[in-house]
């Protein structure tokens, strides 16, 4: 059976993402079978976009190739009768939105996790003057400020992607206005993190940032600073 992707660009999207799984796992990050990730699977060459996810209840430590499947940017199986991740829709509205962005990656580490819940009141996690900052892409200096939102948790994806969709619309409009460069991450409260880049690589980067600067705002808090 002809299948509607480019199968060879969806093995070497499975074999990052197993591979990235168990990294992730190993360093607990993944917990039980939560976390999902993805890639886009479509070059830009003007075919349409298809997103390789994982598939849902799977062990993230244990991912394999058979472990992802396609969906389209609607969040629907492509190709399978398997079922993606429930939060499918966080992933591919990223994808709508910036044709830029190549990969997503959501994880559950206990520092991400208790920072969700700590800064859930005030609504984001304020960094400013550490040189991690220039980890993530637009930012070339300490002296800057990256502002973290936390939104509400809900078991309605619609309305989290809603909030998702209202806090990236903010970000915009700070932009265009005001030049500051747009984040790529955002927390939930007593969930996780979302953080994206143009490629795995540069996700990574930014999650590995955001899980250091996450850390090092969560012992200021324990040092009273």
């Amino acid at each position: 059976m002809s299948l509607p992707y480019d199968t060879l660009r969806l093995r070497e999207c499975a074999v990052a993402l197993a591979e990235c799984g168990r990294e992730l796992a190993t360093l607990g990050w993944t917990p039980a079978t939560s976390s999902n990730f993805s890639m886009r699977t479509s070059d830009r060459d003007g075919s349409p976009s298809l997103v390789a996810i994982t598939i849902s209840g799977r062990d993230k430590g244990r991912l394999s190739e058979r472990d992802i499947m396609v969906v389209d940017l609607q969040g629907r199986a492509v190709g399978s009768e398997h079922v993606p991740s429930a939060e499918t829709m966080l992933h591919t509205q990223l994808y709508a939105r910036d044709p830029d962005i190549g990969c997503v990656l959501h994880t559950h580490s206990h520092t991400q996790t208790v920072a969700s819940r700590l800064y859930a009141d005030e609504g984001q996690v304020v960094f400013t003057g550490y040189e991690l900052l220039k980890a993530f892409r637009g930012f070339d200096t300490h002296n800057t400020v990256l502002r973290m939102p936390v939104l509400p948790n809900s078991q309605d994806m619609q309305e989290l992607a809603g909030f998702v969709e209202s806090w990236l619309a903010a970000e915009e409009s700070a932009q265009l206005q005001h030049g500051t460069p747009i984040g790529s991450g955002y927390l939930i409260d007593g969930h996780g993190i979302y953080t994206w880049g143009r490629d795995m690589a540069e996700t990574r980067r930014h999650l590995e940032a955001f899980e250091f600067l996450l850390d090092c705002e969560l012992d200021l808090r324990r040092l009273g600073a």
